[in-house]
């Protein structure tokens, strides 16, 4: 779907790129149908921050953020993972904000850390964004993933380090930072999914989901 991300495609051919080749590895898309949603992937471009439905009408052009949020069932157990996608070419604004944001992915992936705190996590995320001009979105938070798309724990992308649930080994977590160029505010569009940043400022989405062993954390949605 990242190689397919470019000018001229619209949202819901990768849609259907996302659901063709999930089907073709006996997997099914997680979303589909999920709470109502209607297609297999979440696509959400620029302002948007996440959820965003898939439009035959929404075509990409040079120097769009395209976040592609995508969860599979496969043989009884969930996973989870997002993307944003540089279209052509970004301007340095928006370069700026997706480096950030996949840091502060890794950033949380490396609090992940057996015998932490939940709040370990998400004060990473904010320490890193916010030390880099940016907003963490506090409306949507990380989660427990495994036999469930969504399982407790939530995983907020702020928080004080050293409190909160203890980790431990055998936890399975999406940890997705969101991050806004401008305000943390969002509001959600009349179709009842898509979020959009409140002052229209550019948002971008990265997602893991990882395991927490004895070792540390494993990141299970590598490509």
């Amino acid at each position: 779907m990242s190689a397919a991300a470019r000018p001229g495609v619209t949202t819901l051919e990768l849609d259907a790129l996302a659901e063709r080749e999930t089907l073709a590895r006996r997997a099914r898309p997680a979303f589909k149908g999920y709470h109502g949603f209607p297609a297999s992937i979440c696509i959400s471009v620029n302002e948007e921050i996440v959820h965003g439905i898939p439009s035959a009408s929404r075509v990409l052009a040079p120097g769009d953020l395209v976040g592609l949020d995508f969860g599979v069932e496969y043989q009884g157990f969930f996973g989870d993972s997002a993307y944003t996608v540089e279209v052509g070419e970004v301007s340095p604004a928006g370069r700026r904000l997706v480096a950030a944001t996949r840091d502060a992915l890794a950033a949380a992936v490396l609090a992940a850390r057996p015998d932490g705190r939940l709040g370990d996590i998400g004060a990473a995320v904010q320490s890193l964004v916010e030390g880099r001009g940016f907003s963490v979105v506090r409306e949507f938070v990380g989660h427990g993933i495994g036999r469930h798309l969504h399982e407790a724990p939530q995983v907020p992308n702020y928080g004080r380090a050293g409190t909160g649930v203890r980790l431990r080994p055998g936890m399975v977590l999406a940890l997705e930072p969101m991050v806004n160029a401008g305000a943390a505010g969002m509001r959600t569009l009349e179709d009842g999914w898509t979020a959009v940043t409140i002052d229209g400022s550019l948002s971008a989405h990265f997602e893991h989901t990882i395991a927490i062993t004895a070792d540390g954390p494993v990141v299970l949605s590598l490509p």
